[in-house]
């Protein structure tokens, strides 16, 4: 039965997991195949072509572990390439963007700042929803160079990760921005550094929350959502074609009371 397959779920790496941690609180009864492609990462300075294929062979990776839809938790990927995924398989693709709507709206003094990779400030869904709801505001946009690279080595508490970090949100201070866009889902995993950094001070919206609620409208709008009472939580398997006992850590620490399978290489 198809509500009974599994929702698949693929990112540059480790970043999607900070969606899949907000697709099990909000459909614990459902089965997730997480795939890291963290031998790729980061996808955000690779040129479209490139992110297509990736982005496919991802695709039918999980399609053929048996997904009943993908989640794109990617920003890049989703940006760049989503719509042409759509077109080319026949199950449906949820995807992520840059919070940019309701931080507009958020921002007392608008000013927002924008932290996000490359590939996803150059794509036309960026700029098409940068000038739909960013025409009265003033943004100070950044490209994190380096910080997926930092992430992927699961060095988040480094000092050297903390000062490239400085030196992306300070300007930002300085320009007094009361809003941080995350526009990669990596970025997360650093929002208590942003915090020690901002001393709290700005607001972060990431987009983890909304995509967890779309995914479960787009799995009831098809009829494929797994909510039987008699169901136990599900399990998950994870894949990466990086190193697995990173992935692993992250498990560990952000999915601690989900039962997950092994972790092979794909």
């Amino acid at each position: 039965m198809q509500r009974a397959k599994k929702i698949g779920v693929f990112d540059s790496g480790l970043g999607g997991i900070s969606i899949y941690k907000e697709l099990i609180k909000l459909l614990p009864r459902e089965q997730f195949l997480y795939l890291a492609d963290s031998k790729n990462a980061p996808y955000g300075n690779k040129p479209k072509a490139k992110i297509r294929e990736l982005s496919r062979q991802n695709t039918e990776f999980l399609i053929q572990s048996g997904a009943k839809a993908i989640v794109v938790a990617c920003n890049t990927a989703t940006t760049q390439v989503i719509n042409d995924l759509r077109k080319h398989y026949d199950i449906p693709f949820i995807g992520v963007e840059p919070a940019v709507k309701p931080a507009a709206e958020f921002s007392k003094n608008k000013k927002i700042g924008i932290l996000a990779t490359e590939g996803t400030l150059r794509s036309n869904l960026f700029q098409k929803t940068f000038n739909t709801y960013g025409d009265n505001i003033q943004a100070f946009i950044q490209v994190g160079t380096g910080l997926v690279e930092l992430i992927e080595l699961n060095k988040l508490n480094s000092a050297e990760l903390k000062a490239l970090l400085e030196s992306y949100i300070h300007p930002m201070i300085k320009q007094e921005v009361d809003v941080l866009v995350l526009g990669c889902t990596h970025y997360p995993f650093l929002i208590p550094l942003i915090d020690e950094i901002t001393h709290s001070q700005i607001k972060i919206f990431e987009p983890s929350a909304a995509v967890a609620l779309q995914t479960k409208r787009i799995l009831s709008k098809k009829g494929i959502l797994n909510s039987g009472s008699d169901q136990k939580e599900g399990v998950d398997f994870f894949y990466t074609t990086g190193d697995t006992a990173i992935l692993q850590s992250f498990i560990k620490v952000h999915a601690p009371n989900r039962t997950t399978r092994e972790l092979p290489k794909t």
